[in-house]
């Protein structure tokens, strides 16, 4: 392969990992969030590469992916699921789940969450590396400092400043509910029109900012 064309591929792979980033890692900070520190820096970690170990194996693939029924749905609706469930945790003590239990836990949104928000990121990487194992496996496994910096960052904004956990929980609303929407069985069944679509995005992103707030109300939340 000429220079010029690896560089032109290795370059358009990093920006779609910078590009594509930003969804994955707010789900990735929203999970870790109400773990301490040290165990935050092992959930991100083990949660990010065991998402990339996934993410090489479905490379092959990824073509396929994007028409899988019920795939994207599912995604979805565990996005929304942890949206939710984020306000829900910022309410209870820090103690009040076990250390071993809550980190697992940490781990297996990241790592479902991620595989199921990343069949874009797959393809998109898929398709610029022309099929170059070499240049696939690079841009995944570069997804993880970007994922891992990114997510990290936004933990630490929502320990300071907690009121970000509601913005985190709209816009996983709204991502959520794109992923409802364009999966391809309920493409196929509902035909679902762009204006529908932001209708309903819309919807998701109140509907989980008021439900959040109350439910944080009832059980006097420290956000």
């Amino acid at each position: 392969m000429p220079l010029g064309h690896l560089i032109y591929r290795v370059l358009s792979i990093v920006f779609i990992d910078l590009m594509l980033a930003g969804d994955n890692a707010l789900v990735i900070a929203l999970a870790v969030r109400s773990l301490q520190p040290h165990e935050r820096r092992i959930g991100l970690i083990f949660g990010a590469a065991g998402a990339v170990i996934l993410r090489i194996g479905l490379t092959f693939v990824a073509a396929q992916m994007l028409s899988v029924p019920f795939l994207k749905l599912a995604g979805g609706l565990f996005v929304l699921w942890i949206a939710m469930k984020v306000l829900v945790d910022a309410s209870e003590p820090p103690d009040s789940v076990p250390v071993p239990k809550r980190l697992v836990q940490a781990i297996w949104y990241i790592v479902v969450a991620d595989l199921t928000m990343s069949t874009d990121n797959i393809v998109a990487i898929a398709g610029v590396s022309y099929a170059d194992l070499r240049l696939m496996v690079f841009g995944l496994c570069l997804s993880i400092p970007f994922v891992v910096f990114s997510a990290n960052l936004l933990a630490k904004l929502m320990d300071r400043y907690p009121a970000l956990i509601y913005l985190g929980s709209g816009i996983l609303g709204q991502v959520g509910g794109d992923m409802i929407l364009t999966d391809s069985f309920v493409v196929r069944r509902l035909h679902p029109t762009d204006a529908v679509r932001y209708v309903i995005e819309g919807v998701l992103v109140v509907a989980l900012i008021v439900g959040g707030k109350i439910l944080c109300d009832r059980r006097r939340c420290r956000v």
